[in-house]
């Protein structure tokens, strides 16, 4: 069975996709309408000055806790709702093989980490000016235990419900591949629409987070499991939180460094999507010897043959 396929383990109804995704979707939907009364009452509400206020008054570590902990209850509840609603094992909405590949995960994580640390390295050598060290070592040792706690739960609900839930419920009802991977990679990307990062720089910045969504959303197909976009986005968050941060990011942290920099919407934003990703891409695919790149990513998906007697998802949206 394909990665998929896994949904068909559990005990399915759609009601029970709309109902967890819709309490999601609700929620980020009641913070953006939050959001615009806020803007519309006062035309002089800058949301990048409300968070530096925020973190002025309640310190960066406790800001960045308070702005992880509802991902990380996510999760549990994402967990608990599987287990218990569909009668899904973590390990089936994980990935295909027979248990989770914990190798995969650490060789992603380390890899992106490596890249990450690498071209900061280089960006830090040519423009030293646009950084401003901001090294204190109690407060880098806190918030490195908070980063190392929560960050990976932040990563891996985002992981879990859009390549996962959402990728094996949609692909099931849809009966392909293609329609869940432009699916969820729309949603991941406009669920950043609120970040600080797109009032400072423009719609245009919402190309990088579809475009990850994008390289997620093809790495869990190629490779028939969550374990490699798992490392990745818990690498991409953590390390960024830990060694570099700005005033109009959405994670403002006590990190090793501050970029200074004017932020615009140039090469650097594009780059990873069209250059750097593809080359990621290339270098899982000879490493875990990826094939029928048509099928995997386009291809139907059909029930299990051992399970063509039991109810269809489409054929009964209520029952089990």
């Amino acid at each position: 069975m394909n990665y998929i396929q896994q949904a068909y383990k559990s005990e399915l109804a759609i009601w029970k996709y709309l109902v967890f995704a819709g309490l999601f979707f609700g929620f980020i939907a009641l913070n953006l309408i939050g959001l615009f009364i806020l803007e519309n009452l006062d035309p002089n509400f800058d949301i990048e000055q409300l968070m530096k206020d925020q973190i002025a008054l309640k310190g960066a570590s406790r800001f960045l806790i308070e702005n992880l902990l509802p991902s990380a209850v996510f999760l549990i509840a994402l967990l608990i709702w599987v287990k218990f609603i569909h009668k899904q094992t973590l390990r089936s909405l994980t990935t295909s093989r027979p248990k989770i590949d914990w190798k995969r995960i650490f060789f992603s994580f380390f890899l992106w980490g490596f890249i990450t640390i690498f071209f900061l390295f280089i960006g830090y050598k040519m423009s030293p000016e646009n950084y401003q060290w901001n090294f204190n070592l109690d407060k880098f040792l806190m918030l490195a235990l908070i980063g190392v706690l929560l960050i990976p739960l932040q990563t891996s609900f985002e992981e879990y419900f859009f390549r996962g839930y959402l990728m094996q419920g949609i692909g099931m009802i849809t009966k392909n591949r293609l329609f869940p991977l432009i699916f969820t990679s729309i949603a991941f990307g406009a669920l950043h629409i609120a970040n600080p990062e797109v009032g400072k720089l423009g719609y245009g910045i919402l190309a990088f987070y579809i475009g990850t969504g994008f390289f997620l959303g093809i790495i869990t197909l190629m490779d028939e499991g969550l374990e490699l976009a798992l490392g990745f986005h818990a690498a991409n968050n953590l390390i960024t939180a830990l060694l570099v941060t700005a005033d109009w990011t959405v994670f403002q942290t006590d990190s090793v460094l501050i970029d200074l920099s004017e932020p615009e919407l140039g090469i650097d934003v594009f780059m990873p999507v069209f250059v750097i990703f593809p080359i990621l891409i290339f270098i899982f695919s000879k490493k875990y010897k990826w094939n029928d790149w048509k099928e995997k990513l386009t291809g139907k998906i059909d029930k299990p043959v051992h399970l063509k007697e039991n109810y269809s998802v489409l054929e009964d949206l209520g029952t089990e």
